[in-house]
């Protein structure tokens, strides 16, 4: 049998909104989760007095997680469609778990943006928004769901649809890389077959619009990164790193180089579930087994290349970001932690270049005194210690980065241009 394309597939949106209870029905009924197993939650979920939670739990599997009713790490299952099979990263909405949101997305080929028919648009729907979009991921499916809570009224789906093109649009979403789609996630109305409720609405199911999405070209042309996420120690073995392929292509006996740190070593074998692989491309997560280093000589955070192409480590760097939030404004000599692939680096904001239109990219002013929340600027960032970090024309995969402070996150952006260390 062959493999199907696999796609990841992120859940962004406000909490409350329902991303966990619309997993948990759609993965019911593809018959991906026994029904048993739901009818259990749901037996728990009365007795602690959170009765509908029942489907959410399916992926809150943390403890913790169920007592608060609220998702807190980044949870991954595997579910298959007629076309693809995806894995789910099931983003928290909470606020105090953004970044885990933004290590989420980041590995995204697309994203369902979950929106309460009722409620509509939140502040964190419009972050999630901004994030995704400078996260890079460029296709969207909008599941406007609690559809019972108004009656599957079509002109509210209209008003909402409306809305939402004006929210998406600002960010630069186009619309036809965009699904709307009308669902109650409780009630399970158009999530795997059309809902008789809703018999206005002549577009997809929720399942159909996962198989609608296309498949994203595999950066394979590209140099070499594998950002680091772990280094083990494996017996027989030796230095194990973990991570996942974002460009270009790793072979075995392939020499290698690893960033900032300045070491090199060859590739002895790949892993990929467990199985050795002869080669690993984009999306591809392994481990990589390299001969001449050992464990103590790199650390998360670093990226891994091709000895003739070498990830760049900045001096300095160029970006554009947008401001999401901050008690204040953002002024030069600012130095809050960046978050690049897998590395978490402070680095200080030594000059505010221009202050821009978000909207429309337009110059609004050239060197203001400071920045503040909803305002896009160009600015130049001095790491604190060596990042390997990317133009994002080059290498859009680490060309972008969140910026976070006071267990928040403060910004978004994108890498412009780069001075490499001498």
């Amino acid at each position: 049998m062959v493999e199907k394309e696999h796609m990841n597939l992120a859940m962004i949106g406000h909490i409350d909104h329902g991303k966990s209870t619309l997993l948990g029905r759609l993965l019911m009924d593809t018959g991906t989760i026994d029904p048993h197993t739901i009818e259990e939650y749901k037996k728990k979920a009365d007795a602690l007095g959170k009765a509908t939670f029942e489907f959410a739990w399916v992926m809150d599997s943390l403890k913790d997680e169920r007592e608060r009713g609220i998702t807190i790490d980044v949870a991954h299952q595997r579910f298959d469609t007629d076309k693809f099979y995806y894995t789910i990263v099931d983003c928290p909405g909470h606020r105090d778990f953004v970044k885990n949101m933004i290590t989420g997305t980041s590995q995204a080929d697309a994203a369902v943006l979950v929106v309460d028919a009722k409620d509509g648009i939140k502040e964190q729907t419009k972050e999630h928004v901004f994030l995704s979009r400078t996260l890079g991921v460029g296709q969207l499916i909008v599941a406007i769901n609690k559809m019972d809570r108004v009656n599957y009224d079509e002109k509210r789906f209209g008003e909402l649809k409306k809305d939402l093109l004006a929210l998406l649009g600002t960010v630069g979403y186009k619309e036809e890389h965009l699904t709307f789609v009308p669902v109650s996630a409780y009630e399970g109305e158009n999530i795997i077959k059309a809902s008789e409720k809703m018999k206005w609405f002549d577009g997809p199911t929720f399942l159909a619009a996962l198989d609608m999405m296309e498949m994203p070209d595999k950066p394979v042309d590209l140099p070499l990164r594998v950002p680091v996420q772990d280094v083990y120690t494996i017996t027989g073995a030796g230095t194990v790193p973990v991570g996942r392929v974002e460009t270009g292509r790793m072979r075995k006996d392939d020499k290698v180089l690893f960033n900032p740190a300045g070491i090199t070593g060859e590739v002895k074998s790949i892993e990929m579930h467990h199985e050795e692989i002869p080669e690993a491309l984009p999306g591809d997560n392994i481990g990589w087994n390299v001969r001449g280093i050992s464990r103590t000589d790199i650390r998360r955070g670093d990226v891994c290349g091709h000895v003739d192409t070498p990830p760049t480590v900045a001096d300095e760097f160029t970006a554009q970001i947008v401001v999401l939030q901050h008690p204040s404004a953002i002024t030069v000599g600012y130095t809050p932690v960046f978050h690049c692939h897998t590395a978490q680096v402070a680095s200080t904001i030594v000059e505010i270049t221009k202050k821009l239109d978000p909207k429309s990219g337009a110059t609004l002013e050239e060197n203001p005194d400071f920045i503040k929340p909803g305002d896009a600027a160009i600015i130049k960032v001095k790491p604190t210690r060596p990042l390997v970090i990317e133009r994002v024309k080059e290498i859009p995969q680490l060309g972008r980065f969140a910026i976070r402070d006071m267990g928040q996150t403060v910004a978004a952006g994108m890498v412009v241009d780069i001075t490499p260390k001498p």
